[in-house]
């Protein structure tokens, strides 16, 4: 048995669980981690040099017919892989303009050939062949992806889940085993918090390493809640006097919190004379933003979830869509990853014939609902309304701004 013993939250919070050799075989073989790129998959144009020859594959960004100072025109395009942006153009030899925006317009992958420039310090690409690419591609060699080992959090999230009772542990496996190929893959946000592939994986550990230590590290949930706050006072303090000696006091990432947080705690305090229910918690943690799977869309997405809630659908535009980098779904965004995961715990539950207590499918569906915690930051509902509901919320709202505390994601 190998004890796995780290922290986080700024050392705070104690990570431990045990999986032996045998299951963490067993978890990676069932659930085995995506594929990353290899050596010849990663494209650097900062650690390029001018006039270097290059084929490489990109996403389209965007891209535009310019014209020169001579009136002729050209392509300007915008490409990204997963170190970031790159600049291009395309001179229109041979009539290349009208050849190629019917691509651009059409595909988001391209193979492209072409020349490394550097003007003013600010290296671009000169693209003399632009391919598209039709074949399936892999999204870790086309976007930011998380820099820890996706093999070790899953490797976490399991041995989480094999602690959990029946029937909760039913009801995260009947999830896991349908979508765990998108689940490990997903962003967790466009832009604020999680914003990278895995991030959706590493943001609902980050709420159970904060739920384990509020329910199971501590005696008292609401002195750890305390203690949390503690940290974040602390850490707040620290970052405004760096803020302050750096004039810069625009990107305070605790700025605003702690009032939210007495706030909430508060009204956790409501409750006292309950006792919060782990099971519930941890699965409705899992369950909190399984609905993003739906909710955005990138390169390499499939739509099992869309399929699988609804099965007598038409749903052969979703063939025709034109995939880039990490955007809101057109349909998704029309309900949103709360109603989604609502959905999809009662889709699973029936699905796979899971007995569970209708007070129980409801303490879930209000955790899903209430997790953002004010119905202007998304909730579904005025305010939590149990002691699990507040538990999610505040281990919500503390993963989400830790995320940008963290120099490595």
């Amino acid at each position: 048995m190998i004890n796995i013993t780290t922290s986080y939250f700024y050392n705070f919070i104690a990570v431990q669980y045990e999986a032996s050799e045998v299951e963490r075989h067993e978890i990676l073989n069932q659930f085995p981690p995506p594929q990353l790129p290899n050596s010849d998959e990663f494209f650097d144009i900062q650690s390029a040099t001018s006039g270097d020859y290059i084929k490489a594959r990109f996403l389209l960004n965007d891209f535009q017919v310019a014209l020169t100072k001579t009136n002729k025109q050209f392509l300007k395009i915008s490409f990204s892989n997963n170190f970031g942006s790159i600049s291009a153009k395309m001179w229109d030899n041979q009539g290349a303009v009208d050849r190629n925006v019917p691509l651009l317009e059409s595909y988001s992958v391209f193979d492209i050939e072409g020349i490394v420039d550097e003007f003013n310090g600010n290296k671009s690409l000169t693209v003399n062949v632009l391919k598209p690419c039709q074949d399936n591609v892999n999204p870790f060699s086309l976007l930011p992806y998380t820099q820890q080992s996706i093999e070790e959090l899953t490797v976490e999230l399991f041995s989480y889940l094999n602690e959990l009772q029946s029937p909760f542990k039913e009801i995260c496996y009947g999830a896991m085993n349908r979508f765990w190929d998108q689940f490990r893959i997903r962003p967790a946000a466009k832009g604020y918090h999680h914003n990278y592939l895995g991030g959706l994986l590493k943001h609902t550990i980050g709420l159970m390493r904060f739920a384990r230590y509020v329910l199971k590290l501590e005696d008292n949930p609401f002195q750890a809640v305390i203690k949390l706050i503690n940290v974040v006072e602390k850490v707040y303090k620290q970052e405004l006097w760096s803020g302050f000696q750096n004039d810069d006091l625009k990107n305070l990432v605790w700025k605003d919190t702690i009032d939210h947080l007495y706030r909430m705690l508060q009204g956790m305090m409501s409750y006292k004379e309950s006792n919060p229910n782990y099971d519930l918690i941890m699965t409705s943690i899992l369950y909190h933003d399984i609905g993003k799977l739906m909710e955005y869309d990138h390169a390499g997405k499939s739509f099992d979830d869309f399929q699988f809630l609804y099965p007598t659908a038409d749903s052969s535009g979703l063939q025709n869509r034109k995939q880039s980098g990490i955007t809101m779904d057109e349909l998704g965004v029309m309900v949103g990853h709360i109603p989604y995961g609502v959905l999809l715990l009662s889709k699973i539950i029936e699905a796979e014939n899971i007995s569970v207590t209708l007070e129980e499918i409801h303490h879930m569906t209000h955790c899903i609902l209430c997790h953002h915690g004010l119905p202007e930051w998304g909730s579904c509902v005025r305010s939590p309304q149990t002691l699990e509901g507040y538990i999610i919320h505040i281990v919500d709202y503390l993963d989400s701004r830790y995320e940008n505390t963290e120099k490595i994601k």
